[in-house]
């Protein structure tokens, strides 16, 4: 319903993103420092939209926060920049049968505090997530898809149970698994809630909760020792800020650069923008459990309401591609031969009227900082929606722990009706961005169809590859119909980082400090 005129001009979105402010101004303002590195030239300090929302790492489920703490806790094996599994904690796996998969751990690996990593810690990290009765409900249960739980043979082998295809356990152990200490953990009063004991190549000198922490490098490691020796980390939600410790030497990397400020860094002399495209999604979320959302029509009509094209040109200055489906192009499983929903208001408007919704008051939520000029692109689709004869629709800014509190808690009862999101995808496997969201029981189950859930638990047991991914192309083409979301975008990550530094950005979004030097 139209009301008051949303549009985001030039100007209004230059003042939004903090490009309102000279970047040449702030340029010559740095020019000026002597330190381009902050207050101390030893220290590497990186700068997020958002911080750490635990130090758990076994019980959260955001990016933030596996960029802070993916510096001093290791996954059993890594994913490399092609998508491929390369050994780490776990020299070896194999598949003695179609349930089983038998791991062989390091044994020269230690943690901070002194403990000796075995394969008793691999298996209790593996149980803490999926067994209640070892440790915590974590969000993160859903990315260990059919399995069930693990047992140390002897001190390098781990048998893990599971019911899913073999390639899928793999892929998502690989980013989950993040070893922690049986011994330490079962010691805190509170475990890891304020404390960090890992094996990574980093280890923590001083952490301020919600603030910023620092890590120095763990010089027992039993791999190769990091270049950048000392490192902060800590956030900043508003772009502009970001921007301007990028400009003035108080940050060395900066996440999420609003694209109007992208040419005015790279004009810095000792620091630049670098860029990839993400394997995350950006989506309106609508659960169906509520008034207006449990009519597909409805649904429909959000979609065909907001001008997705647009947002990309004018919010994004080009950065992203319209989505169609759950998943990203480029991970398995993906339908190439579903086509984005068109702008298209009248239709919008009919389907509305059809759905028995008309005149409907709703509000869209959005974090901030978090993605890419996140309330920018939110405030705009509800701008257009709201321009819609029968519908209204208001915006609000909700923070984002809150946010994760609330919709990743597997109730959709408790999750706001309309919200802004992201879903990357680090397994580059359907499995990733579809089983969280619609299968029951996991955490960020916002959507109830149990035909479309029971395709989906079926696909993760199909062992013929080319089978498995016809089936979940047929499950995206389902869910594209469905519209459970808003299909916005595929994210651009934009990184504004020094010049002098060696690092290339990850489509998955993960910042490992061991992997740059200068």
């Amino acid at each position: 319903m139209q009301g008051a005129n949303y549009s985001l001009d030039r100007r209004t979105l230059l003042q939004r993103t903090g490009a309102a402010t000279s970047i040449a101004g702030l340029a010559a303002i740095a020019g000026c420092i002597d330190d381009s590195n902050g207050d101390d030239d030893d220290e590497f300090v990186v700068t997020q939209g958002e911080f750490a929302t635990t130090v758990d790492p076994n019980d959260h489920n955001d990016s933030p926060t596996y960029n802070v703490l993916d510096q001093v806790y290791e996954p059993l094996w890594d994913i490399t920049h092609d998508g491929e599994l390369e050994p780490r904690i776990v020299d070896e796996w194999d598949h003695p049968d179609d349930n089983t998969m038998e791991l062989t751990v390091r044994d020269d690996v230690t943690f901070h505090e002194g403990q000796e990593m075995t394969a008793s810690d691999v298996a209790y990290t593996i149980n803490r997530a999926v067994d209640e009765d070892v440790g915590i409900v974590s969000e993160q249960a859903d990315r260990y898809p059919g399995v069930t739980g693990a047992e140390a043979e002897d001190d390098t082998t781990v048998l893990v149970e599971h019911e899913s295809v073999a390639s899928l356990v793999e892929f998502n152990l690989a980013t989950v698994a993040t070893v922690v200490s049986e011994e330490w953990m079962e010691d805190q009063d509170q475990p890891a809630n304020e404390e960090l004991n890992g094996t990574g190549p980093y280890q923590v000198e001083e952490y301020t909760p919600d603030q910023d922490i620092i890590y120095t490098a763990f010089d027992d490691y039993w791999g190769d020792v990091p270049d950048i020796d000392r490192v902060r980390y800590r956030a900043a939600s508003e772009a502009s800020t970001r921007v301007s410790e990028l400009e003035t030497g108080e940050s060395d990397l900066i996440v999420n650069v609003p694209p109007t400020d992208t040419a005015g860094i790279d004009e810095i002399d000792d620091a630049e923008i670098r860029t990839v495209t993400s394997l995350r999604n950006i989506f309106l979320v609508m659960p169906n459990d509520d008034e207006p959302f449990d009519s597909q029509e409805f649904r429909q009509a959000m979609n065909y309401a907001v001008d997705v094209d647009s947002i990309i040109d004018n919010v994004l200055d080009g950065f992203g591609a319209p989505s169609s489906q759950p998943v990203p192009e480029g991970v398995f499983g993906y339908n190439d031969e579903l086509d984005p929903y068109p702008h298209d208001p009248e239709e919008a408007e009919a389907l509305v009227e059809e759905s028995g919704y008309e005149d409907v008051e709703i509000t869209l939520e959005s974090p901030e900082g978090r993605y890419l000029n996140d309330t920018e692109v939110a405030e705009t689709a509800a701008q257009q929606i709201d321009q819609l004869d029968n519908v209204s629709c208001d915006f609000q800014i909700i923070d984002f722990e809150s946010l994760t509190e609330v919709s990743l808690d597997g109730d959709p009862s408790t999750s706001p009706n309309f919200f802004l999101i992201g879903w990357g995808n680090p397994t580059y496997d359907s499995d990733y961005g579809l089983t969280p969201w619609f299968v029951e029981g996991q955490a960020s189950y916002n959507f109830i169809d149990e035909d479309i859930e029971e395709m989906i638990l079926e696909s993760q047991s199909i062992d013929d590859p080319d089978e498995r991914e016809e089936h979940l192309q047929e499950v995206n083409e389902e869910l594209h119909e469905a519209a459970p979301w808003v299909y916005l975008h595929r994210e651009e990550s934009i990184y504004g980082i020094r010049s002098d530094v060696d690092w290339e950005p990850r489509a998955d979004e993960s910042i490992f400090l061991d992997e740059m030097s200068r």
